[in-house]
């Protein structure tokens, strides 16, 4: 073989190399974009489940205020009742008294009551 040939083929295998070289650059820059997307995607989708969660958090806490107002209300009543009704020695009634106790148990587990 004369030294041009081996030149030709020198140069086209460095040109085959860089060209594949080139090619893989560019998959390896494609895979990562296609990470980000995918990354991108999940972070949204877990800011959307964030927001869901604190929204029904604040709806709860909103419930539980209702809850609390109606229940006061109501011992407000019965309290009233008690004063009113002639055949009640004693306002203070054991059964209130149990309902608060399991009131604060539900609130504070850890309270001893």
């Amino acid at each position: 073989m004369s030294t041009t040939v081996i030149v030709i083929i020198v140069i086209v295998a460095l040109l085959v190399l860089g060209a594949l070289l080139l090619a893989a650059r560019r998959r390896q820059a494609q895979q990562l974009e296609e990470k980000r997307v995918e990354a991108q995607s999940t972070r949204e989708e877990a800011q959307s489940s964030a927001r869901r969660a604190e929204q029904a958090r604040l709806a709860s806490e909103e419930q539980a205020a209702i809850a609390r107002r109606e229940r006061e209300t109501a011992d407000e009543l019965e309290r009233r009742a008690a004063e009113v009704d002639p055949d009640v020695e004693d306002p203070v009634d054991d059964r209130d008294l149990a309902d608060r106790d399991a009131e604060q148990a539900r609130r504070d587990p850890d309270s001893t009551v």
